[in-house]
C-alpha cells in the first residue's frame, strides 16, 4: 500500500489507500473523459500511440474516428507535428474541455494542462460550501435550481446533478450532492475493463469496441449510481460538537450494547450502500454517530463512529485547535489571493501533489499578466488545490503540506512520526490513515471521570496511536494498552511515543488481528482484570470512493477485517461476562 508521498511524481499512486480516501471523491476532470459521437463518455488513460508510420491523412482519420472535429484535429496536428500523437491527443482533450466548459473563456496553453493529474482523484469535497458561491444573482432561483446551478458551474453534467438531486432529495446540500456524485464516479471507474494502473501509468485510449462491450454490460450513465452512499446528516456533527449549538442529545442504547467493556469503532462515512447497516447490525444495533472533523480543526475528515460511550458531559481538548487554514498556517496569509476562498482543507490524504504539478500551476499563473488570473485559470488552479490540499507559500507558488503540518492538523504532537528510520512516504501514509485526535478525544472525554485511576485498553488497528494520544491529552492514565497493528513502522511510532511521554503503564503489541484468539484474550483479561475500552478502525481500502478497482465493501480483502473487530469485541464481552 505504499503511497507516493515524496513529492517527486504524483502519478505513482496506490489507489488501495485506507483513507476515505472517504468517497472520496472529486469529479473526473472533464478533459479526462473521451466523448463519443452519440454523447456517451468513458474514462480513458491515454497512452501514446506510435504514429511514425501513419500518414497525415491517417492521423486525421484516426482522431476524427474518436469523435473530435476534423478542423480541431488538423489544428492540433499543425501545432504538435505529425510524429507525437500523445501531444496531439493532449491538445485535443484540452481544447474539447475548454469549449465544453462555461467558465473557461479562452484557450490555454495545453502544456499547463497536459498532465499526470488526469487519473488522480480527491477523496472529499467537504468544503464545497465555501467555494460554490455563484457569481451571478441567484436570489430569484429556488433552492433546487440554485443547487443545480452550483453543480453545473463546478463541472458536473446536468444528468449527474439531476440524478443526485433525485436520490438525495430536494433538500440535500451541495456538499451532500457532490459527495454522492463523486462516490458514484468512483464506483463507475471500478470496472473490469478498466486497465490496472502500472507503476508509471499513462493514459490508454479505450477502443470503440471495448466501450461498446462496457455499454452492453450495463455501464451506462445510470450504473454509476448503483453504489449509493448512505444519506448523511447535515451538518455532520453527530450528538454535538463543542463549536456548534445543537439540541441536548439523547439516545437509548440497545440492551446488547450495554455493560462492559465500552467499545468505539470508526470508519469512513461515505461507504458503499449497505455497509453502515451491516456494521450497525454486527455492533449490537447501535446507531452510528457521523462527524466531520472540520468542526474540530482546519481539515475535513468525514467519519462514522459506532460506540456505547455516554454522550453527556463531553468536553474538548484545550486550547482549541485552529479551525481555519490561515489560523493553522499563518505564514500563508501574506500570499493567499482573494480569489482562493478556501477556509478549510479537504480530507488529509496518504499522498501529496507532485513537484511537476506545482510547477505547472506556477507557470499557468505567471502566464497571466493581470493581477488576477482569468476565471478559467482560477478554476484550474483551485481544482488542483482542493484535490491535493495545496497552500500558498509565495507569489504564484503553491506547495503540499509538510509532514509536521499534517501532524498538527490531525492533533498529534510535533515530530510524532519523525525519526527512527521512518521515511517521508511512510509518515504521510501513516498520518493519512490515522484518527483526528481532537475529534476522538471529544468522544472519549467522558472516560476521564469514569476511570480516574486509569484505563485498560484493547486497541485494534492501532495505527500511529491516535486513541492513545487522545486519552493521554485528556489526562486519562494508560494502565495497560494491548495494541494490535500490522505495520512495523506504526508499531515503532507508538512505542517511541510511549517512551517519550514517560508512560507508567504497560504496552503490549501484536502484529496480526486475525491471530488474536480466545485463549490469548482470556490470559490477558486474567492478568489485567479486564478491558475498559475496545477501540479501533478497520481498514477502509474497499470502502473508500478513491479505490477504483476493489470497492467491494465489507467483503473486500482489507475491509473484511471489520469482522475481526466484531469477533474480538464479542469474545471480550463473553469472557468478561463469565463469573469469576
Amino acid at each position: 500500500m505504499d503511497q507516493n508521498a515524496s513529492g517527486e511524481d504524483s502519478d505513482n499512486i496506490d489507489w488501495d489507500t485506507e483513507d476515505e480516501l472517504e468517497i472520496q471523491s472529486s469529479p473526473l476532470p472533464s478533459s479526462s473523459r473521451l466523448t463519443y459521437p452519440d454523447g456517451e463518455a468513458t474514462v480513458g488513460d491515454a497512452e501514446a500511440i506510435t504514429t511514425t508510420d501513419l500518414s497525415h491523412s491517417k492521423l486525421i482519420h484516426h482522431f476524427v474516428g474518436m469523435g473530435f472535429p476534423e478542423e480541431l484535429v488538423a489544428k492540433a496536428i499543425e501545432e504538435n507535428g505529425g510524429g507525437n500523437s500523445e501531444s496531439i491527443l493532449e491538445t485535443l482533450l484540452t481544447h474539447s474541455a475548454l469549449e465544453n466548459s462555461p467558465q473557461q473563456e479562452q484557450p490555454v496553453d495545453s502544456d499547463h494542462y497536459s498532465s499526470d493529474y488526469y487519473e488522480n482523484f480527491a477523496d472529499d469535497l467537504s468544503d464545497s460550501d465555501s467555494w460554490c458561491e455563484d457569481e451571478e444573482n441567484t436570489d430569484s432561483l429556488s433552492g433546487k435550481e440554485k443547487a443545480l446551478s452550483f453543480l453545473k458551474k463546478m463541472g458536473y453534467t446536468m444528468e449527474e446533478a439531476s440524478i443526485a438531486m433525485e436520490r438525495c432529495g430536494p433538500d440535500a446540500s451541495v456538499d451532500e450532492l457532490t459527495d454522492f456524485i463523486c462516490a458514484a464516479q468512483m464506483a463507475r471507474a471500478a470496472d473490469p475493463f478498466f486497465p490496472e494502473l502500472p507503476e508509471k501509468p499513462k493514459r490508454k485510449l479505450l477502443e470503440n469496441g471495448m466501450w461498446k462491450r462496457k455499454k452492453h454490460r450495463g455501464c451506462d450513465s445510470r450504473t454509476m449510481f448503483d453504489e449509493e452512499p448512505l444519506r448523511l446528516p447535515n451538518p455532520m456533527i453527530g450528538y454535538g460538537v463543542p463549536t456548534e449549538l445543537c439540541p441536548t442529545p439523547y439516545r437509548n442504547l440497545p440492551e446488547a450494547a450495554a455493560g462492559p467493556p465500552y467499545f468505539y469503532y470508526e470508519n469512513v462515512a461515505l461507504a458503499p450502500k449497505g455497509v453502515w447497516d451491516t456494521i450497525k447490525r454486527f455492533l449490537y444495533d447501535v446507531e452510528p454517530e457521523f462527524v466531520d472533523s472540520k468542526y474540530f480543526c482546519a481539515a475535513a475528515r468525514k467519519r462514522g463512529y459506532v460506540h456505547n460511550l455516554p454522550i453527556q458531559n463531553r468536553f474538548p481538548l484545550v486550547p482549541l485547535p485552529p479551525r481555519t487554514i490561515k489560523e493553522a498556517l499563518p505564514l500563508t496569509r501574506r500570499w493567499w489571493p482573494a480569489w482562493d476562498t478556501r477556509t478549510k482543507l479537504n480530507c488529509l490524504q496518504t499522498c501529496i501533489g507532485s513537484a511537476k504539478l506545482t510547477e505547472r500551476l506556477r507557470k499557468a499563473l505567471e502566464d497571466c499578466y493581470d493581477d488576477e488570473p482569468p476565471a478559467h485559470v482560477q478554476k484550474y488552479v483551485m481544482d488542483e488545490c482542493r484535490k491535493w490540499n495545496l497552500v500558498w507559500v509565495g507569489r504564484n507558488k503553491l506547495a503540499p503540506l509538510e509532514c509536521d503540518e499534517v501532524e498538527m492538523l490531525l492533533g498529534f504532537p510535533k515530530n510524532h512520526t519523525r525519526g527512527g528510520g521512518i521515511s517521508r512516504t511512510d509518515r504521510y501514509k501513516s498520518l493519512g490513515n490515522s484518527f483526528q485526535v481532537d475529534t476522538v478525544a471529544y468522544h472519549l472525554s467522558v472516560l476521564k471521570d469514569l476511570f480516574p485511576g486509569g484505563i485498560n485498553m484493547l486497541s485494534l488497528f492501532s495505527g500511529i496511536g491516535g486513541a492513545e494520544v487522545a486519552l493521554h491529552k485528556l489526562g486519562v492514565p494508560l494502565k495497560t494498552v494491548v495494541s494490535v497493528e500490522k505495520s512495523e513502522v506504526n508499531r515503532n511510532i507508538v512505542r517511541g511515543w510511549w517512551e517519550q511521554t514517560n508512560q507508567k503503564g504497560t504496552l503490549i503489541d501484536f502484529d496480526d488481528v486475525t491471530r488474536v484468539d480466545g485463549d490469548q484474550l482470556e490470559r490477558l483479561i486474567s492478568n489485567i482484570g479486564g478491558f475498559d475500552l475496545v477501540i479501533g478502525g478497520s481498514p477502509c481500502n474497499n470502502l473508500a470512493g478513491s479505490n477504483r478497482h476493489h470497492r467491494d465493501g465489507l467483503e473486500g480483502k482489507e475491509s473484511s477485517l471489520f469482522y475481526d473487530y466484531f469477533r474480538i469485541l464479542d469474545l471480550v464481552k463473553c469472557i468478561m461476562a463469565k463469573p469469576n
